[in-house]
């Protein structure tokens, strides 16, 4: 090769060395420049948001609300949350500073959270003052039907400016949603208790979020009428009302304790046809996307005893 060609060689390297140091420069400034923009957005309760920049470190006082925060694609951003935040499995790595009744507000600051988000119907309202009070933004996450969750998935992407990874996720949920809806619409309607507490007796009410997942099964909550979220019934409640089924939404290894109880009650349809079901799957009360997944495996229980229904 004459050295006329290897200085010309030597010219293009250089050259595209150049090229790939100004690419990266420029993706280095867009992403800065993205993440100092100025963000306002609405919560899910109406609230408004402003913030300086796009939030860089988010604390989530709700395993809900962390899930959601994962499937949104901000995930990476979750620098603290609360007990039982288990899905998805990248979630158990995030330092826990408390439960959903009671977090340490010390850690919380000494972490330098941009924002808190919490579910304002499950956590401590005084709690979630408390945040307010030492100047912590706080960002509301809450739903009550699934029908909500994709919205509720994009207002977080909005919010962490990760809109494209929260579109596919709602999209996604839509499209699971549509599909549970289809396969179940028409079933033959029964009435269900779903036990959520053994003693005493909690079951859920017609705001929560299990009572749809009961709607999506073709069933009904037989105290959906009642407002609280998860109130305390007594067994005269539950034999006047007399549901065809009897779920125990119970702890691994509870359920069948759970069901125990319930036999000597013979008068009641759900023992006398023997629809008693055991059902111990965590995430359907986990307020995630993820109890979408547990609904259909809670339809297929509930299709299978309709289906084996005894006189």
């Amino acid at each position: 090769m004459c050295a006329k060609h290897r200085a010309r060689c030597a010219s293009l390297a250089k050259l595209s060395r150049l090229y790939r140091a100004a690419l990266t420069g420029a993706c280095a400034i867009t992403i800065a420049t993205a993440a100092h923009a100025a963000v306002s957005v609405t919560d899910d309760t109406g609230r408004s948001i402003s913030l300086a920049q796009l939030p860089q470190r988010i604390a989530s006082l709700a395993p809900g609300a962390t899930e959601m925060l994962f499937a949104a694609g901000a995930g990476d951003r979750v620098i603290a949350t609360v007990e039982y935040s288990d899905d998805p499995p990248q979630a158990r790595l995030v330092p826990r500073i408390g439960d959903a009744a009671a977090i340490d507000i010390e850690r919380l600051l000494a972490l330098h959270a941009d924002i808190v988000v919490v579910w304002p119907e499950g956590g401590n309202p005084a709690q979630i003052a408390a945040v307010e009070r030492v100047g912590l933004p706080v960002y509301r996450e809450h739903v009550d039907a699934f029908s909500e969750f994709p919205g509720s998935l994009r207002r977080l992407g909005a919010l962490a400016g990760t809109g494209a990874a929260a579109e596919r996720a709602a999209r996604a949920m839509e499209a699971q949603l549509a599909a549970l809806t289809q396969r179940y619409a028409g079933r033959a309607p029964v009435t269900v208790l779903l036990q959520i507490w053994d003693r005493p007796v909690y079951t859920v009410g017609g705001t929560h979020l299990i009572s749809d997942s009961l709607r999506l099964c073709g069933a009904r909550n037989v105290f959906s009428d009642l407002r609280e979220a998860a109130p305390v019934v007594d067994v005269e409640a539950v034999i006047a009302r007399n549901p065809d089924m009897i779920i125990a939404a119970a702890p691994p290894g509870a359920a069948a304790a759970w069901l125990a109880q319930w036999r000597p009650f013979s008068a009641l349809n759900a023992v006398r046809t023997g629809r008693l079901i055991a059902f111990e799957d965590q995430r359907l009360t986990g307020l995630g996307p993820s109890a979408l997944t547990a609904t259909a495996a809670l339809c297929e229980r509930i299709d299978a005893a309709r289906a084996a229904r005894r006189p």
